[in-house]
């Protein structure tokens, strides 16, 4: 890759691993500054330990950054978790933590960069293919993913006229150590049955057919670095070519074809 003449300060939250991880290795070797936050680094240098989930902390982590490079060119918001089980069966306590990583974290990320924005600046939001379908037993990821993108949707209309760029990307299965990483709850009763269990199975004998992870992110890296953005990108030709067929059928039939495949 060629070095570019003019660095700039990119922050990825989850570059500790997987997608972020990797998108943190390909800024660098530009000649960028990136600063991972991350709960699970070990805090030196632009590494900051930071749970996105906690308010505060993220708001530190912004403070201290801004401090160190005055401005925030770039912020990339990577981090997240799965949740699998059936609805009624998933905790209080799990159904809000999902949503205090995958969108509160995003929120709070978001929030706090943008002061530190000028004209120019960008904001992408990786969201999951899983926000464009509701899938059973997966449906808290889902929602919280699906509220990424409408979030992301409203910082672009409401940002435009200042100059800040914002999209989200919306990728399909990559070879990461997400679905390892997942919280599966296989608690279930006379609703479900073995239900939750033959799905979980069935995902997991599909792993070998996801995305592999360095081509998966070389066309996100490609996309967030595009000139103009689109507000939305699936980095998946499978998925592209769903999303394309569930505008031309009704969402009951959508929802019996999701539900009898997985």
């Amino acid at each position: 890759m060629k070095k570019l003449n003019k660095e700039k300060i990119v922050v990825i939250t989850g570059a500790s691993s997987g997608i972020g991880e990797e998108l943190k290795m390909l800024y660098e070797k530009v000649g960028h500054i990136v600063i991972n936050l991350s709960r699970s680094c070990k805090e030196d240098n632009n590494n900051f330990k930071v749970d996105v989930s906690k308010k505060e902390q993220v708001e530190n982590a912004f403070v201290k950054i801004f401090y160190l490079y005055g401005k925030i060119d770039i912020l990339i918001n990577c981090a997240g978790y799965g949740v699998f089980g059936a609805i009624e069966l998933t905790s209080e306590e799990k159904s809000r933590q999902i949503f205090d990583v995958n969108y509160f974290g995003t929120l709070w990320c978001c929030q706090e960069a943008l002061k530190y924005m000028q004209k120019g600046a960008r904001i992408i939001n990786i969201s999951s293919a899983c926000a464009l379908y509701s899938l059973p037993f997966r449906s808290m990821y889902c929602a919280s993913k699906s509220a990424v993108n409408m979030l992301s949707y409203g910082l672009r209309m409401e940002l435009k006229n200042y100059g800040i760029d914002v999209t989200c990307i919306c990728p399909g299965d990559i070879k990461t150590n997400f679905s390892k990483n997942r919280d599966i709850t296989l608690k279930t009763n006379d609703k479900y049955g073995q239900r939750i269990e033959k799905s979980v199975n069935k995902i997991n004998q599909r792993e070998h057919l996801r995305m592999d992870k360095e081509k998966a992110v070389k066309k996100i890296y490609k996309i967030c670095n595009k000139k103009h953005t689109k507000s939305m990108y699936i980095v998946s030709v499978k998925y592209k070519i769903l999303y394309f067929f569930t505008r031309f059928v009704s969402q009951n039939t959508v929802l019996k074809m999701t539900n009898k495949f997985f």
